[in-house]
């Protein structure tokens, strides 16, 4: 939901008085032209810890957000949440966290409510009253502002640790789609030797997910509409089958066969979802991470024949994403990225927004991010 006027008003009067001035990227209109910019943030807190931003990944989000797609854009916004860098100053709540030097990493959030369900039960990414990490209202009143900048002041429940064996260029889009797909294979029973996981989509998403899925040891299918896609999935990306959804034969030969399938792309068109839960064996799950532009037509009788499951997710929690980083390390795990500077950005998300990127861009914000 877009925020009234007032909201705005107010928020943008409450963010001047932050008394911490650094540089930016934002887009300040519909254009979703980047341009530097001089922002205010809060001092470090008690509770916080500073951080300055060495890199950050580029998420379609972005794009949606800076072009107002979701039509609740807060101008200026300054966009990223796959942030990472190391800690400049520590809170004296946070002492015991995290030190200054210490390499880190900031997600999709930065603020929840702590005393619902979904926060005590440590699922902040569920609170109703989840703050992300830029165009979004903090506990303040300031708007939230990412890591398309030189420092960011994060509260440091919602910092995660970057182990030293995880690069921060490639593994800063992790710290979204690493856990986007992650999450949803160790709660839904995918996360182990002797499975057979497919992947719609081999973008952002799809391509970590057969990363992380081929690490637990499972059995991985590439799934997708691009014939192109085949000697990727296969020669480049590792996964261990390609089926071409637009080939009858091909998901015919498939059918029955996934124990479950994480759906990145979730388009229809002219394949049908009756055609994709067909891939799944009876009690199969198939779970979206993607968000489609329109809403998706299941037909009851593509779940109930074989009890099948449709579910949902969404990012994963701190805890989650935590885990899930630890776990790249020890496996090896890294998003294939393309780094670019910060005077690059504009052309970068030109080409994201023709799917001509494999498979994210990585602004290298500590050596390239300068006033003009």
């Amino acid at each position: 939901m877009a925020p009234t006027p007032t909201t705005t008003e107010a928020a943008a009067e409450q963010q001047q008085q932050l008394p911490r001035k650094v540089l930016g990227l934002a887009a300040h209109d519909a254009s979703g032209n980047l341009t530097p910019i001089r922002i205010s943030r809060r001092n470090t807190g008690d509770d916080d810890v500073a951080i300055k931003v060495l890199y950050c990944g580029i998420c379609h989000s972005d794009l949606h957000t800076i072009k107002n797609d979701w039509k609740n854009a807060i101008y200026p916004v300054v966009a990223g949440h796959e942030i990472t860098g190391l800690v400049t100053e520590v809170g004296k709540n946070a002492e015991g966290s995290f030190k200054a030097g210490d390499r880190v990493g900031v997600g999709c959030m930065v603020n929840s409510c702590r005393s619902c369900e979904s926060c005590e039960e440590g699922s902040e990414n569920y609170c109703s009253k989840v703050v992300f990490s830029y165009n979004s209202l903090d506990r303040d009143g300031t708007v939230t502002r990412g890591g398309y900048s030189d420092t960011v002041v994060v509260d440091a429940r919602f910092v995660v640790r970057f182990p030293d064996a995880l690069p921060l260029d490639a593994g800063a889009p992790l710290l979204c789609a690493g856990a986007s797909v992650y999450a949803p294979m160790t709660r839904h029973g995918l996360a182990a030797p002797g499975k057979h996981v497919g992947v719609i989509g081999l973008g952002g998403l799809g391509h970590v997910a057969v990363k992380f899925a081929r690490a637990f040891g499972a059995k991985v299918t590439v799934i997708s509409t691009s014939p192109g896609k085949r000697e990727e999935a296969l020669d480049k990306v590792g996964a261990d089958a390609f089926v071409l959804s637009g080939d009858p034969a091909e998901m015919k030969a498939a059918a029955g066969t996934m124990h479950g399938i994480i759906n990145t792309a979730c388009a229809g068109g002219a394949v049908s979802m009756y055609q994709y839960f067909a891939l799944l064996r009876p009690h199969g799950k198939m779970i979206l991470v993607g968000l489609p532009e329109k809403p998706l037509q299941v037909p009851a009788f593509a779940l109930v024949g074989g009890g099948k499951t449709l579910a949902g997710s969404f990012i994963g929690s701190v805890r989650e994403t935590q885990e899930m980083l630890d776990f790249a390390a020890e496996h090896g795990v890294a998003a294939d990225v393309e780094v670019i500077g910060a005077g690059e950005v504009n052309t970068a998300m030109e080409r994201l927004a023709k799917g001509d990127v494999r498979y994210r861009f990585v602004i290298d914000v500590g050596n390239t991010l300068k006033a003009d």
